[in-house]
C-alpha cells in the first residue's frame, strides 16, 4: 500500500471525510473512497492522476463540501488503495464504474472530474453503461488521450526521436524518488508546475507525489507511455469541458486543443496562463469555479437546449491565475 504523506495544515491539508469506505473492483482491487459533504447535495466525483491520491483534491474538496457531496477515491496502488497486479486503461474504467455504483443511487447524476490519468480514466469509461447512467457532464483537467511521451516537453530538447526516447526513460523510471528535499522540489516544480508556483504549493504537491511507491509509479508509467484513448474521446457524448495550463510540460496545450476538437460535445476550453500540469493545486479557485458552473448547468440545472441536442463549439478563454 502507498505511503500516505501530505501536508498537515493549510489549504492543501486533506479534510476529514463524512465517511470512508472500501470499494471492490475487478482483479481483486480494493479502492479507498471518501465521501465529503451533505448526503443529499449534488454529487461531484473527483479522479486523481498518476502518482497522486485523494490528497491532491484537498482544496476542491474543502470548498465544494460546503454544499456538494464530494466523492474522491485513490486509484489502485495510490494513496490508501493497495497495489494491484492489473494496471490498464480497462482497469481504470472498471474502478470508476465500481465507485459510481457504490456511492451514487441508481438514477443519480454527477459531475465527473478527472486530472491527468483521472481524465484518461473518464475517456476509458466513455462507453461504459454505468458511466452513462451517472455522468451528467465531465471536466477534463490537464490530460491527453495519446502520444503522451512524444508530445511531452519535460526534457529540454527539440521534438524528435531522441527527446521521445529520453522522456520515455525518465517517465518510466523505477528509481526511488527519495525524501522531499529542496532539490527534489525544484525538479518536481520544473517538470509539473508553473514557474510562479508558491513554495507551499510545491511542498504539498511533492509530498503527494513522493508518497507513491516506485513500483506503482513504474507500472502506471508504462500504461501511459503507450496510451491510445482517442476512440474514448470520440465516444464521450456527455457535455465535456477542458481546462489546461499554458505552461504544462507533461501534457502540453496541444493535447487540450486536440481534446476540444475531438469531443462530440465540448462546452469550453479554458487556458490558464502561467499554470503547469497540476492545475487543481496551482489554480484551485479557478478549478472550483469551473466545477460549480458545470454542476449548476448540468447536474442541478438545465443545459441550453442547443448544447444538449447538438453539442457546442469549443469556447477558448484565458484566465489569470
Amino acid at each position: 500500500m502507498s505511503r500516505l504523506t501530505s501536508v498537515a495544515t493549510g489549504p492543501y491539508a486533506p479534510p476529514a471525510p463524512s465517511r470512508a469506505l472500501t470499494v471492490a473492483s475487478t482483479g481483486g482491487a480494493r479502492l479507498h473512497v471518501e465521501v465529503h459533504g451533505p448526503e443529499k447535495a449534488p454529487a461531484v466525483v473527483l479522479s486523481h492522476g498518476w502518482t497522486c491520491s485523494t490528497a491532491f483534491w484537498a482544496a476542491q474538496t474543502r470548498d465544494l463540501a460546503a454544499d456538494h457531496r464530494v466523492i474522491v477515491y485513490d486509484q489502485r496502488g495510490h494513496g490508501r488503495s493497495p497495489a494491484s497486479p492489473v494496471c490498464s486503461t480497462r482497469a481504470l474504467a472498471d474502478d470508476l464504474e465500481a465507485v459510481l455504483a457504490k456511492t451514487l443511487s441508481p438514477k443519480e447524476k454527477a459531475l465527473v472530474v478527472g486530472h491527468s490519468m483521472g481524465g484518461m480514466t473518464i475517456m476509458a469509461a466513455s462507453t461504459r453503461p454505468r458511466f452513462h447512467a451517472h455522468a451528467a457532464a465531465v471536466l477534463l483537467c490537464s490530460t491527453g488521450s495519446s502520444r503522451l511521451v512524444e508530445e511531452a516537453s519535460v526534457v529540454p530538447l527539440r521534438a524528435g526521436r531522441v527527446r521521445t526516447w529520453i522522456t520515455g526513460q525518465v517517465l518510466g523510471s523505477s528509481v526511488p524518488l527519495g525524501p522531499v528535499t529542496p532539490v527534489a522540489k525544484s525538479i518536481l516544480k520544473y517538470a509539473t508546475m508553473g514557474a510562479g508556483s508558491a513554495p507551499h504549493v510545491v511542498e504539498a504537491c511533492a509530498r503527494i507525489v513522493h508518497a507513491c511507491p516506485r513500483t506503482v509509479r513504474h507500472a502506471w508509467g508504462g500504461v501511459l507511455a503507450t496510451l491510445d484513448l482517442d476512440h474514448g474521446v470520440r465516444e464521450l457524448q456527455v457535455p465535456a469541458a477542458v481546462v489546461h495550463g499554458a505552461s504544462d510540460r507533461l501534457t502540453p496545450p496541444v493535447h487540450a486543443r486536440a481534446l476540444a476538437a475531438g469531443l462530440p460535445n465540448c462546452v469550453g476550453l479554458t487556458e490558464l496562463p502561467g499554470i503547469g500540469h497540476m492545475t487543481p493545486m496551482e489554480a484551485p479557485d479557478l478549478v472550483v469555479r469551473r466545477i460549480r458552473e458545470l454542476v449548476t448547468t448540468y447536474v442541478t440545472g438545465a443545459a441550453p437546449e442547443q448544447e444538449q441536442e447538438h453539442g457546442s463549439t469549443p469556447v477558448r478563454s484565458r484566465e489569470g491565475a
